[in-house]
């Protein structure tokens, strides 16, 4: 079937932001004295949101310790988030001919909205996306599909019109509990295995292959695009 709209993870999906990342986390536990982890292993503990990594990274802290560390992180990670955070080969393309065809987008992610957004304005081409949503107050994270779902009614499309993209479990749990189309993009942070056994109906080895694989309509003139 032809669908109407894309939502996008952005860690892992849009945007390789594993070393700023680490990098960031690892200067925290410095702070703290404890050893760093290598960037590597960052893969497996990104995804959760900010708060879940800090917690990670520092097992059994109170909660008291866990959201001083947290504040201390997300200004850390303000000061560097663009150091080595790149957009994916391609997909800037991918992104200008969606919207050439008139497909709304939109980014859904569990990292803090400040964040999200700061990179998604610098990175990519104003109003490339109509929605941004990032972790904040009042926010469930992902894999709980109440986001995406908000996202989806703003475009006025049904769930089942919409291509989820991501790079790990949570994503495609989320576009699962959604309802969306769940597309597994292979060049993030995770493996096929992990793709394919939380969901994902379609793996993607690069951003054009979505436009191989999946017809797209646009809600506005309702002509399929090619």
């Amino acid at each position: 079937m032809p669908y109407k709209a894309v939502i996008f993870d952005l860690d892992g999906t849009l945007i390789n932001s594993l070393e700023d990342l680490a990098d960031s986390a690892n200067t925290l536990l410095h702070a703290y004295g404890k050893p760093a982890h290598a960037v590597d292993e960052y893969r497996y503990l990104v995804g959760n949101g900010s708060r879940r990594l800090i917690e990670r990274i520092l097992p059994g802290a109170s909660a008291a310790v866990i959201d001083a560390a947290l504040e201390k992180y997300k200004g850390i990670y303000a000061q560097h988030y663009l150091d080595k955070t790149r957009s994916y080969p391609g997909i800037l393309e991918l992104l200008a001919e969606l919207r050439s065809r008139e497909i709304p987008l939109a980014v859904c992610t569990n990292k803090h909205v400040l964040a999200a957004s700061s990179i998604v304005n610098v990175l990519f081409e104003p109003d490339t996306f109509q929605q941004v949503v990032g972790d904040q107050p009042g926010m469930i994270c992902k894999p709980d599909p109440g986001s995406v779902l908000k996202i989806i009614q703003n475009f006025g499309v049904a769930p089942e019109e919409t291509v989820y993209l991501g790079d790990s479990m949570v994503d495609m749990q989320t576009a699962v509990n959604a309802g969306a189309f769940p597309v597994g993009v292979l060049w993030g942070f995770r493996e096929a295995d992990e793709l394919l056994a939380n969901g994902a109906q379609l793996l993607l080895q690069q951003p054009a292959d979505l436009l191989e694989k999946i017809e797209f309509v646009s809600e506005q003139n309702c002509e399929v695009s090619i």
